[in-house]
């Protein structure tokens, strides 16, 4: 089912005026081989909005839509996009203890929408996603969230790992999940400046990533099925959170 009209940008100028004008894009698609001047434009702002670009072949832009697209074409994003630094400089400035999720693969839309319901639920103040290899925030992604992507803040960035450094530097610890781990999760000391990393359920959290985490735990489970769903595992950490800080 081809997107609503309303949901592209179609054309070079078109998409600049709107990244100008401050238009969040979820992503932009790029003819193969296309060339102007405007497309380094394009590149260049979309390397300074951190928007992903893609190279797709004609086809696909005419599948999208039937109008002279340029060899250029964007989806506008369901959500606005925010700022790491300044999200986390937002929740200190209101007096409260960061708690933040990470996601790292997650590529079905409905698990992502499930996690920002559960996020809004329980306290958490922002959602940090890449800007590759992670399910678009479009409108699958708010009716699975019943709209709580539109009551926590999404920060997209170029590189996760750029991130754990950002939140190492304001004293925000960073917990991921493993199997193996010794640590509960009801061990995890989640009422102060915490994030937790979750990641595809076949792949987990990318190992480089986890390296970088300060601890590791796991989720009890009674049976040996394999794991958890997950957005069923961070709705149970961040509910843990949540009690650990109402105390």
């Amino acid at each position: 089912m081809p997107p609503k009209q309303d949901k592209l940008i179609i054309g070079r100028q078109p998409l600049i005026e709107a990244i100008h004008s401050g238009k969040a894009i979820d992503k932009i698609f790029f003819q193969k081989n296309v060339e102007g001047d405007s497309i380094g434009a394009i590149r260049h702002l979309a390397k300074e909005k951190n928007i992903p670009i893609q190279v797709v072949p004609i086809e696909k832009l005419n599948s999208l839509s039937r109008a002279n697209h340029q060899g250029v074409m964007a989806f506008v994003a369901s959500v606005i996009y925010m700022d790491l630094q300044q999200v986390i400089d937002h929740v200190v400035s209101e007096g409260n203890v960061p708690l933040l999720v990470m996601l790292d693969g997650v590529t079905d839309v409905r698990n992502i929408g499930a996690i920002a319901r559960s996020a809004v639920c329980t306290g958490a103040h922002a959602i940090i996603i890449p800007d590759k290899g992670v399910g678009a925030l479009n409108e699958e992604a708010m009716k699975s969230s019943a709209g709580a992507l539109e009551l926590i803040h999404v920060c997209r960035v170029n590189s996760l790992l750029k991130a754990v450094d950002t939140l190492h530097l304001n004293g925000i610890q960073v917990f991921t999940s493993e199997m193996r781990a010794e640590k509960n999760v009801a061990d995890l000391e989640l009422a102060g400046p915490c994030c937790l990393i979750m990641g595809d359920e076949g792949k987990g959290v990318q190992p480089y990533i986890a390296k970088a985490a300060d601890q590791f735990f796991k989720i009890p489970m009674a049976g040996k099925f394999d794991s958890y769903n997950v957005s069923v595992a961070t709705g149970i950490i961040l509910y843990e959170a949540m009690k650990q800080r109402m105390k």
